[in-house]
């Protein structure tokens, strides 16, 4: 039986998470400059290609090294989830709110945990669909959306929101095969390869390259790339190359809780009573997940229990029942 991942994966997962959730404040000054939702995409994948491929050429040069065949994985990733889950997700933040656009952006667990069932055959378990519905309802809770409502919602933003969420499940379908065989830095990094030509055969990002000359134009630009990118992609696909994707999916819902207490360190937004409650159900989510067994079980001479030795210490594996 392989052993269970420790907590140091499960933070990694989360601190991925984190990263995300800041994404609000690099992305709202390229708006006042009147680039729009898919000029952003591109500034996004590319700024984060350049800036992973410079540090793999540099440090990592081994790690560059790839089967071809893999690459319909990472180009499915680039294109089918990173370009459209991007161009929604911000597009609806762009016409109403980052509340909303990450609310809708997160029944993305809902779709990797049915996906992960077909193609990975996952067990889908009693206590993970719980722990699930326990992140949606948080998550509804801290936009607002529990318990009284929010009225004059188009149709067209909550369509956009659920495809946002389903293209955001596809990036742990396309990633899982091959996080055996590569680091979560090499997946990134030819993922955004692959986002980044699609964006440049696709969007106007070089005909409005005159907007580079403004300093918080490339600050937004930067940041976006380094923190809610290229560190939150690298320690999300980290812990998914040791986790379930699902349970990895539902640990990142801590995404909206820093979405939302950006907004109100950073932005002057206020916290309301359900939004501490929806933290404290989302919270509660990831316990759920990562919780270990309660009561580890008594190992014996008889028992199908035996250890194996490894540089540094023994290896207890038990023999799944």
């Amino acid at each position: 039986m392989e052993k269970r991942p420790g907590l140091r994966v499960y933070l990694t997962t989360i601190l991925g998470a984190v990263c995300w959730g800041l994404i609000g404040l690099f992305i709202a000054p390229l708006y006042a400059h009147g680039f729009t939702a898919w000029d952003v995409v591109a500034i996004r994948a590319i700024f984060t290609f350049i800036f992973l491929i410079l540090l793999m050429a540099v440090f990592y040069r081994d790690q560059l090294r790839t089967r071809l065949k893999d690459h319909i994985f990472f180009a499915g990733a680039g294109i089918f989830s990173i370009a459209f889950f991007n161009f929604f997700y911000f597009e609806v933040f762009s016409q109403s709110s980052l509340a909303l656009a990450v609310t809708l952006l997160y029944t993305g667990p809902l779709f990797v945990t049915i996906l992960s069932r077909f193609f990975f055959k996952e067990p889908l378990t009693m206590r993970k669909g719980f722990a699930l519905a326990i992140a949606i309802i948080g998550c509804a809770f801290v936009v607002g959306l529990l318990p009284f409502g929010q009225e004059g919602i188009p149709m067209k933003n909550l369509l956009m929101g659920i495809l946002s969420g389903f293209c955001y499940a596809l990036y742990s379908i396309f990633s899982k095969p091959v996080t055996k065989r590569y680091s979560g830095l090499t997946i990134t990094t030819y993922t955004f390869l692959y986002t980044s030509i699609f964006m440049l055969l696709t969007s106007d990002i070089i005909k409005k390259a005159n907007q580079f000359h403004n300093l918080d134009v490339w600050m937004s630009a930067l940041l976006l790339a380094l923190v809610s990118t290229v560190a939150a992609f690298v320690l999300y696909t980290s812990g998914l190359k040791h986790l379930e994707a699902s349970k990895a999916s539902i640990l990142a819902t801590i995404e909206p809780l820093i979405a939302v207490l950006s907004g109100v360190l950073f932005l002057g937004e206020h916290l309301r009573g359900w939004q501490v409650l929806g933290i404290g159900l989302v919270l509660y989510s990831a316990i759920l997940v990562a919780e270990k067994r309660s009561k580890a079980k008594s190992l014996t001479p008889t028992s199908s229990t035996y250890k194996k030795g490894r540089p540094g210490g023994t290896r207890i594996i038990r023999k799944a029942k």
